[in-house]
């Protein structure tokens, strides 16, 4: 009897484990497997994932930890913790709470997942306890509800570079970046682009400026955000900032940097090219330059 128990013991753990994908950045289960009203506990430690609950029912607790950056010690801590969520198209079934320190906030309901899909962003300082609860909705007809969003998660270890979302909970700012921000930027950044305004169009729904830009010389990006098109082959592409900001088309060249926020590149940084020449030129011969970037 021991022994079947144990192997009994040994199915189950191997089925919860098996819920996680194997680099521990995503989850998947299903409602039907859990007790009515229970909450399963999961914890996931990576940048970027996915969570796909199917037939929701009863509830879920996740918590979110970020990856330290290499060379980071266990005692270092970001100086804030910032995550951000992003609904699947047939997002049912369930409703996201933020659950702060034991007071939970509603973050995404069902009603609005349906109409398309949002982002919700929130952040934390390392000594708040933070996850996000998801509780089930009640159906009659379970069997088409599925709730399932990807995460993308972030420490901010210099907070002046964080995701400009309209749904964020921190302030999103608009201001120009100082000389010391430019140069961190340049060497951190998802991409380091330079090239010219094209075209500016404003989503009034999203509160959001996109800028058309025509890249003359890529030094970095993380996916294939420009590529060339067209008979000359000149790479394209678009950058994402907040409506608030006043974007503008203007003439000249500029050094265009910042992020990936779920595969649109989002603004950070964009200095007019001459102007981080002048920049990087003048910390060079300070040897105040944390990186080396190839001048033309």
């Amino acid at each position: 009897m021991s022994l079947a128990l144990g192997l009994l013991g040994l199915v189950l753990l191997h089925t919860a484990l098996c819920n996680y994908s194997e680099d521990q950045c995503s989850w998947r289960g299903s409602g039907l497997s859990q007790e009515s009203g229970s909450v399963e506990q999961i914890s996931l430690h990576c940048a970027e994932g996915s969570l796909e609950w199917l037939y929701p029912a009863g509830a879920l607790r996740l918590s979110l930890f970020p990856r330290l950056p290499t060379g980071t010690t266990s005692r270092e801590t970001p100086r804030r913790v910032t995550a951000c969520i992003k609904s699947s198209n047939s997002f049912r079934g369930a409703q996201i709470y933020l659950e702060r320190d034991g007071v939970l906030e509603l973050l995404l309901s069902e009603a609005d997942a349906t109409l398309q899909p949002k982002v919700r962003c929130f952040s934390w300082l390392p000594k708040e306890k933070v996850a996000l609860f998801l509780q089930s909705t009640l159906h009659q007809d379970i069997s088409r509800r599925i709730a399932a969003f990807r995460y993308e998660l972030r420490g901010d270890w210099n907070s002046r570079f964080s995701w400009p979302s309209r749904n964020l909970s921190m302030e999103g700012s608009c201001r120009p970046c100082n000389n010391t921000e430019i140069l961190m930027a340049v060497c951190t950044s998802d991409f380091v682009i330079r090239g010219n305004i094209r075209t500016v169009s404003n989503d009034m729904e999203s509160q959001e400026s996109i800028i058309g830009v025509t890249a003359t010389r890529i030094h970095r990006q993380k996916f294939a955000l420009f590529q060339p098109v067209g008979k000359y082959g000149k790479s394209t592409g678009s950058i994402r900032t907040l409506l608030r900001c006043g974007v503008k088309p203007g003439p000249g060249s500029f050094l265009f940097t910042g992020w990936l926020h779920f595969g649109e590149a989002w603004l950070s940084c964009a200095p007019r090219y001459k102007d981080f020449r002048h920049i990087y030129e003048g910390a060079r011969q300070a040897h105040e330059n944390p990186c080396e970037v190839s001048l033309d």
